[in-house]
This record gives C-alpha cells, sequence and structure tokens, in this order.
C-alpha cells in the first residue's frame, strides 16, 4: 500500500505540472517574451519546485490534517484521497471536462471525512470562502489594470513598443515565472499533502520530492499546453500580458501563505476577464465563460467527494448497499439529464418544422 501511495502521489504530481504548472508560462511564450519552447518550459520547471520547496508547507498542512482530523489519514485513506483525485480528473479528461486539482482533492478529503462523520467544518468553510472570494478580487484588480493599461497604451503606446520593449519582456517573463512560483507553493500539497497526513513523509521531504515530480512534469509533458495556451493569449500586449500573470501568482502566494488550496487556473480566468472588461466591456462570452467557471467549481469538488466516500464504504468498510444508492441517484441523474436533452431536442425539432409558435 506504501508503494501504491507514492506512485498514485507522484503520477498525480506530474499530471499537474504538464496541464495546470506548464500554462503559467504560456503568456510568455505566447506573447513572444520566450521564443524556446524548452526554455519556457524550464523556467516553469524552476519555478514550481522552488515554489513547491519554499512555500508549499502551509498548504501541505491544511490538506493533511486541516480539513479531516490527522488521525484518519492512514495509508489506505491516503491511497483513497489521491485514487478519487486521479479517476476524477482522468474521466474528466475524458470527456472533456475542466476539473481544478486544488478542488479536486479537497473534495476527496472531504469525501473521506463525511465517510466516518468526521470534518472540521469550519476550515472548509474558509477554504470554499476563498474559492468565491479570489476569482472576484482577480476580476476586480484586473479590471482596475485594464483601465489604467488603456490608458498608459492611449497615451505612450508608441513609446512602450520603443525603448521600453525590452523592459516590458523582462517583466513579462518574471511575472510567468513568479506564476510558476505560485503554483508550486499551493499545488504541491494536492500530491503529498495525504502521504505527510498518513506519516509516510516529513513536510519538508514532501515538498521536496512532490515538487520535483511537479517540475518533471511540466518539463517533460507541459509543452502541448504550453502551445494551446500559447495560441489562445496572444492578442494580449506585454504590459496585459504582466497584469494576468501578477495578479494571479500574488493572489495565489497570498492564499498558499495562509495554508488555503485554491484554483490557480480560475484565477488567471478570472484576471483574464477583467483586464478583457477593463478595455471593451463586458461581453456575452465572458458571461459563458464565468458560468463555465461556476460549474466547474461546483463540479470539481463534489466529483471527487462522490468518488473518495464510495471507495472507503466499498474497499474499507464493505458497504455495498451505500453504493448501490450512490449507483442509483448517478444513474438517475444521468437519465434525467438526457431526457432533458430529448425533450428540448424534440420540442427544437417541432418549432424548425413549423409546429410551434
Amino acid at each position: 500500500m506504501i508503494v501504491i501511495a507514492f506512485i498514485v502521489a507522484f503520477f498525480f504530481a506530474m499530471n499537474m505540472g504538464a496541464s495546470g504548472a506548464a500554462a503559467s508560462m504560456g503568456v510568455s511564450y505566447g506573447s513572444g517574451a520566450i521564443n524556446r519552447k524548452i526554455i519556457a518550459l524550464a523556467l516553469c520547471g524552476t519555478g514550481v519546485f522552488l515554489g513547491a520547496v519554499i512555500g508549499g508547507g502551509e498548504v501541505v498542512k491544511t490538506i493533511g490534517s486541516g480539513i479531516v482530523p490527522s488521525e484518519l489519514i492512514t495509508i489506505q485513506t491516503a491511497v483513497i484521497i489521491l485514487g478519487a483525485a486521479t479517476i476524477s480528473l482522468a474521466i474528466a479528461n475524458l470527456i472533456g471536462i475542466p476539473l481544478s486539482t486544488s478542488e479536486v482533492t479537497v473534495g476527496s478529503v472531504v469525501g473521506v471525512g463525511l465517510a466516518y462523520q468526521s470534518l472540521y467544518v469550519e476550515s472548509l468553510m474558509t477554504v470554499v470562502m476563498f474559492w468565491i472570494l479570489i476569482p472576484i478580487i482577480a476580476f476586480l484588480f484586473a479590471l482596475v489594470m485594464g483601465k489604467l493599461i488603456q490608458i498608459i497604451q492611449e497615451r505612450y503606446g508608441a513609446f512602450l513598443e520603443g525603448r521600453w520593449k525590452k523592459c516590458l519582456t523582462v517583466l513579462l517573463i518574471l511575472m510567468g515565472f513568479l506564476e510558476a512560483f505560485s503554483a508550486g507553493m499551493n499545488n504541491v500539497a494536492n500530491a503529498i499533502g495525504p502521504l505527510v497526513g498518513a506519516g509516510l513523509l516529513s513536510i519538508s521531504h514532501g515538498t521536496l520530492l512532490g515538487g520535483a515530480f511537479i517540475a518533471l512534469g511540466a518539463i517533460f509533458f507541459g509543452g502541448k499546453v504550453l502551445e494551446t495556451n500559447g495560441k489562445r493569449i496572444t492578442k494580449f500586449s506585454l504590459l496585459e500580458g504582466s497584469a494576468i500573470s501578477g495578479t494571479g501568482a500574488g493572489l495565489v502566494i497570498i492564499a498558499s501563505v495562509f495554508g488555503i488550496p485554491v484554483p490557480l487556473t480560475q484565477i488567471t480566468t478570472s484576471a483574464i476577464i477583467g483586464i478583457g472588461t477593463g478595455q471593451n466591456g463586458f461581453s456575452f462570452l465572458q458571461k459563458n465563460i464565468i458560468l463555465q467557471m461556476v460549474k466547474v467549481w461546483v463540479v470539481s469538488p463534489v466529483f471527487s467527494l462522490v468518488i473518495a466516500y464510495g471507495m472507503v464504504k466499498v474497499l474499507l468498510d464493505s458497504d455495498f448497499y451505500t453504493i448501490s444508492v450512490i449507483g442509483s441517484v448517478f444513474i438517475a441523474t444521468v437519465g434525467s439529464l438526457s431526457l432533458i436533452k430529448t425533450i428540448k431536442a424534440e420540442k427544437r425539432t417541432i418549432h424548425e418544422q413549423g409546429g410551434g409558435i
């Protein structure tokens, strides 16, 4: 079980590096501030590793013993927490749902706590409050920054493209590195927090090993994510990109200091929306993005919570009656959604054929 726990944890860490951490240098790479992919990935890996080692300890404490009593995190439950989080992300990737690793991990821990009817509700509510507030703060701060940047670019655009362009390029790269640093601080706990809670690793050794595997995942498997993110954000100027990366990095670092696991992707997306709103107003497209973020925020923890709860009941308690209930609810939910979709399709067909109003 110990070997399995380490394998799952390090596999989870490498996947986080490949999918999430590598995105932190997307602005720098997409804008052309860094031309070579390997350099962007190397900087990302270095930033992630340093962030995990220097400042990842507080979030590790929260995941390992801050949401449920530490005595509940045994080797078996640590494997279940990591397994539930990994399975959730794997299923989500197959069906194309973008889940947050922090929210998925917290959901898995809560699932174990609910299975044993032991949960630090006040600590959990604090985490959830941060999940709501930090993206809003990121949006508002970036909105103000977007307005200021628009004024600066209108008045001094030619000057910024001239002698100050190199300085802005360096600033953008530094902000990307800082964002990778913040990702390491916050995300390393998702992989090694359960191992530390189970007493398999000390915090210092855990952050060192976890940071190393997240960095390896970013360097060796993050190229595709880097390309995708880079192509999506080339519309931002050097100054706008610096504001986006800096906003996300600053807020995630603050949350990490307080030991709060937060969704970096949603925070960065909120900053992007804020910059866009400051310059172009609030569009229908941004409303759709916000709606998607809310759905991800709700689905991520609940998805892994149910899986972790079910795994405890089956693997540790041999309670197959509970699993029957969970399975029935799942079938009923999927069936209801399919039925609603079918009814909507039928109504649309009747309307298109002239049978409607």
